[in-house]
Formats: C-alpha cells, structure tokens, sequence
C-alpha cells in the first residue's frame, strides 16, 4: 500500500494527479483485502486497468486499486468453436495476438485497442464492424457489497453501442474478474466490409484474407491514424458517434449536402469526427491540448504537460462548437474521474 501516490504512469493521457492511497493486486483474495481496506477507512474506490479509458482531472482522496489479474484458459465446446478465457488485467491487444497465434477467430477487428481485457466488456469496445458482445459470453465480476464472485451472460451485460450494465445501473457496484469469449477454431467468419479493411488488403494484394491478414490491416490502419500513447498522451476515441433520429439527420443534409451517416431502422449514427472536423478542430491546439491532426475523434496531451482539467475543457469546447453548427450534442467515451 502507497500513500500520496502519482498516477501519472497508470493513465494513457500521462497526466499528473496523486491518489491517497494506492495498491496493486494480482489475486482476487488481495482484492477483497484492499476492498476491505477501502472500508475500514472510508475511502471512496476507484479500479485501474490499462488506464486507457480514463481521464484524471484532479487528485483522487481515496484508494485506487491497479487490476494486475493475469492469466488465460481455454475449453472446447465443439469442432469449430472454444471457450477463452482472458484475466482481467491481461493486455487487450496482447490476448488478441495470443488468440490469432493460436488461429481462434472473432477477435481480429479489434486488434490494437488499447486497455486491458476487464474493462472491455464495460463500453461494449469495437472497431471495423466487430463489437465484444458478437463474440462475448460470460464475464466473472466481484460484487463489491457481499465480496462474492456473480456470474453476468451476454443477457445480463445488457450490451448497447459503447455501453452496458456496468455504465448504467451497475456504475461503481462490481469489477469485473474475468471475460470469457466464443472464438471460432476452423471456419472463421472474415469481415473487411467496413471501414478501411478492403482497400488495406487490396494494397497488400490478398484477395482471400485470414484472420491473420485482416488483424494486420486494421492495425495497419490504426497506425497511420491514430497516435501510440507511449509517444503522445491520449485515450483514443474520446467521443462517440452520436444516433440522432432520421428525419434530423434528412432536415442537415439539406443545409449540410456532405453530412455522412450510417442509418439503423429509424435512426442514423453520424461519425463524430466528421463533425468535429467541420468545426474546424482537426490538428487544432489551445495551450497544451489539440485534437490530433490525422484523427480529430481523438484528443491529444500535445506538450506532454497538459492537465486533466485542461484535456477536459477542450473537450468542452468542442462540445459546444458542435452543438452550436449541427443541433448536435456528443458524448464523452473516456470516462472523467
């Protein structure tokens, strides 16, 4: 147990704040020791994974609880299909790559996001048409009231676009141990149709991809789009696409021709970075923050000395200049402590 502990290197955004207490655990009975801890002094909770998803405004005065649960197990449910089963603290993409080894299909769209695997059941991740509930099915959580260990099914999680049960009514009530995925074996299902996939593939010259082939396309893509946190501060997407009704959507396109959307029964998702873009924002910089210059959807600590309060009110900003030209207002994906 630290006291007065910097979280600076447990954040992707690499911004100073201080936590009161601090402790790192590996076994689920020395996080129930820390929970307990937590108790006995009454001290607010707050769980760190990759630290990829989360923005620090301010010092947290409680104690913070570094999720380091490892390890990975697999179990044959038939001929095309297993069970695997990822710790929570084992590195997303590191379990991505060990499941491609292996050639376990379903995972390969989501190579290279950043975080850990116990939190990605939480926003429901994805990236080139593959979300973690087309492949989820089940995750062990600890109930941070009784300390027991509960069972959630892909029912349960309650799965929506960057969104579950553990953002809603669940926020702050269970963290979550393990995930356990339905990955394919031999006839894997290929998807390149969306995003960037087709044309990645076509410069490489594969007409039949592997899965192998279609994880080293999006991470080609991801690459040349967005910035490795280990080399500047920044957690991703920081906003969601929003979904607005359709006949919003119809009323823009009148005055916006260019306006892009993906429609979905009565309503149509638009891409926030083409939204932020129109505003103006692509590679601009206040002070120590900026919005990327490839990829506006995500904001960057582009001196590196940037502060959560001023990454937040960038944020903001762009907020409100997107609501002002399109009526439309987005949503933070990053979670703000």
């Amino acid at each position: 147990m630290h006291d007065n502990f910097s979280l600076k290197p447990y954040n992707t955004f690499g911004v100073e704040a201080k936590a009161k207490y601090f402790t790192e655990v590996t076994t689920i009975d020395e996080l129930k020791e820390a929970i307990l801890f937590s108790r006995s002094h009454s001290l607010p909770l707050l769980f760190l994974g990759g630290g990829s998803n989360v923005l620090l405004t301010k010092d947290f005065d409680g104690l913070v609880i570094l999720l380091n649960l490892k390890g990975i197990t697999e179990k044959n449910q038939d001929e095309n299909n297993i069970l695997v089963t990822a710790n929570a603290g084992e590195n997303w993409h590191g379990f991505v790559m060990y499941c491609l080894n292996n050639n376990y299909g379903g995972l390969e769209n989501l190579s290279l996001i950043p975080g850990n695997v116990g939190t990605s059941p939480m926003q429901n991740i994805g990236a080139y048409g593959t979300e973690i509930k087309d492949i989820f099915v089940q995750c062990s959580v600890l109930n941070l009231e009784t300390l027991a260990v509960e069972i959630f099914d892909l029912e349960q999680c309650r799965f929506g676009y960057r969104d579950s049960i553990f953002k809603q009514e669940g926020k702050g009530k269970y963290v979550i141990l393990d995930v356990t995925f339905r990955l394919t074996t031999k006839n894997h299902i290929i998807k390149t149709e969306y995003g960037a996939i087709t044309g990645e593939l076509e410069k490489l010259n594969i007409k039949n991809p592997t899965i192998q082939d279609v994880s080293n396309a999006v991470i080609n893509i991801r690459q040349s789009k967005l910035p490795d946190p280990k080399l500047i501060g920044n957690a991703g997407s920081f906003f969601k696409n929003p979904t607005i009704p359709k006949s919003q959507f119809e009323d823009l396109k009148l005055k916006f021709e260019n306006i892009q959307g993906y429609p979905n029964g009565d309503q149509v998702k638009v891409p926030a970075g083409w939204l932020i873009e129109q505003c103006g924002w692509k590679g601009k910089q206040i002070g120590n923050v900026a919005s990327h210059r490839l990829q506006s959807l995500v904001i960057i600590n582009a001196t590196g000395n940037a502060t959560g309060k001023e990454i937040y009110d960038f944020s903001t900003l762009i907020i409100n200049s997107v609501k002002e030209k399109f009526g439309i207002e987005l949503e933070r994906e990053v979670n703000i402590i």
